[in-house]
């Protein structure tokens, strides 16, 4: 343990309970150290992992960086306070590994991003997805020309969420808070890595690179943000992407994006690193592959130079997004004869959205372009380069 990196988690409630799994999992294998995490209200016994030892607690985050001595600290906070937080640490000359998505907003984002590169420290941005190995055996396999010329790439994610989970936190399913931007939408937070795997696919993955944004955010629950909402990102270089995503689906199922070539089409479903490979003249070929997690690679990358796989810089055509939906209108109520309560599980759902989702992700075309009654024309911003 003398060599392991210290560690300060702030954020261990909620989704950050599976750091504190993942934490522990290093900890074993001797990689990592949790010196400290930082909650508004500490952490009973019961709450840590068992093995995990004692570490320090505190509400201030920067008093527990400096007391603990951390190298590295793992923010999984409320989106808003995601700039600041990681300022904090970089401030103090700590790497940081920081949950998706890194600000709710491109001004936020910059703000850290040119933060992080001041300090001279160390930023990875918490899209497990992009550690998946399928990624890059994916980008192979498109520049082997294995489908043929690339025609676009669709994303689809059809999840389902109760009523409940509105009311988790103080911010959840807020746009703005407080006068302060959130955007805690469909596409923006849980389906997140179905936007920015779709674009790190494509090679999309630099604010630049995008060149207009169209959107169509809409939402079944009673809530600020949205819920169901499709996207068509055009790029300077790379093919069109088209994402559409929904929390309000009939038979929930695993998120995926699939790459359109003219002689096939490539499915991976990045939560299970799956892929099928469906080309003309071949029979369909599955694979299956490893992850990379990205606290190990943040890890590695401070002890033995490997190259880190999330850059904020890596994220900043994923940030064009959120920016193209923090400055759309409000999302769109649906009309009360387009959604229905479940009331054994107090969820709404959206009849047909499933079909809609994976017909978006199939055609490149949004809602609206697919015929749905309640869908409103796409809003398209131009993105300046």
């Amino acid at each position: 343990m003398s060599t392991a990196v210290p560690i300060v988690l702030a954020g261990a409630r909620g989704h950050g309970r599976r750091h504190l799994e993942n934490i522990r999992r290093l900890q074993d294998k001797g990689i990592v150290r949790l010196a400290g995490i930082c909650e508004l209200t500490p952490l009973s016994a019961d709450e840590l992992p068992e093995g995990l030892g004692t570490p320090e607690q505190s509400a201030d985050f920067g008093a527990l960086l400096d007391s603990t001595g951390a190298s590295v600290a793992v923010v999984c906070t409320p989106i808003p306070t995601h700039t600041d937080l990681a300022l904090a640490a970089v401030g103090k000359g700590v790497h940081i590994l920081l949950e998706k998505p890194p600000a709710p907003s491109y001004a936020e984002f910059r703000r850290m991003a040119d933060g992080v590169a001041e300090a001279g420290v160390v930023c990875q941005i918490g899209f497990q997805s992009l550690g998946s190995h399928a990624v890059p055996a994916i980008r192979t396999l498109m520049a082997e020309g294995a489908i043929g010329e690339i025609v676009g790439i669709g994303g689809a994610g059809a999840w389902a969420r109760a009523e409940a989970y509105y009311r988790r936190a103080p911010w959840a399913g807020k746009r703005r808070m407080n006068g302060v931007d959130v955007i805690d939408g469909v596409l923006t937070n849980p389906l997140a890595h179905a936007v920015a795997t779709a674009l790190a696919l494509g090679g999309t993955t630099r604010a630049e690179d995008v060149t207009a944004i169209e959107t169509e955010l809409l939402r079944a629950n009673a809530i600020e943000s949205d819920d169901t909402s499709c996207v068509r990102v055009t790029t300077a270089h790379g093919p069109q992407v088209v994402v559409a995503a929904t929390l309000c689906a009939e038979d929930p199922d695993e998120p995926y994006v699939v790459v359109h070539g003219e002689h096939g089409r490539i499915t991976f479903w990045y939560k299970q690193d799956r892929v099928l490979l469906q080309r003309a003249n071949h029979g369909p070929e599955e694979y299956e592959y490893g992850r990379t997690d990205l606290l190990e690679n943040l890890v590695e990358h401070l002890t033995d130079g490997t190259d880190l796989l999330v850059t904020p810089e890596a994220t900043g055509a994923f940030m064009k997004v959120v920016e193209a939906i923090r400055r759309a209108p409000d999302p769109t109520p649906l009309p009360d004869e387009a959604w229905q309560l479940l009331p054994d599980e107090q969820r709404r759902v959206v009849p047909g959205i499933d079909g809609l989702v994976a017909a978006a992700a199939d055609t490149l075309a949004l809602y609206s372009e697919l015929g749905a009654p309640w869908a409103l024309p796409a809003r398209t911003k131009e993105v300046s380069t």
